[in-house]
């Protein structure tokens, strides 16, 4: 989709701290970080909401999450992963993507 900000990003058009990208998923800093380390995972594919047919990225962004993770020194003392779908969900940016939050305590129930 030619306006959205992740497919943007994705492309090189929006400048962002990316930490990871392949041929499949992109991954960068959020901008309004919650935890010490706040980065998205998104598809290159422009894909709505996590209703959409998903299959063929979720493994790959899950991956890039399990790379980080031990890359960030996160993985053994604990991470949280978040993906909002819809409105109601939180989900502000219409392309799908998981949230990965780490590096502090994070309390249950999160909002």
């Amino acid at each position: 989709m030619q306006d959205c900000i992740f497919c943007k990003i994705a492309r090189g058009e929006i400048p962002a701290e990316i930490v990871y990208q392949d041929e499949t998923v992109v991954a960068f800093k959020d901008i309004r970080p919650q935890a010490p380390v706040h980065i998205l995972i998104i598809p290159r594919e422009h894909i709505p909401t996590w209703n959409d047919n998903v299959d063929h990225v979720v493994v790959p962004m899950w991956q890039v999450v399990r790379k980080l993770a031990n890359d960030m020194g996160m993985a053994e003392s604990g991470y949280r992963v978040v993906a909002n779908c819809n409105r109601d969900g939180g989900q502000e940016v219409f392309h799908i993507h998981l949230h990965l939050l780490g590096k502090r305590p994070l309390k249950w129930p999160p909002g």
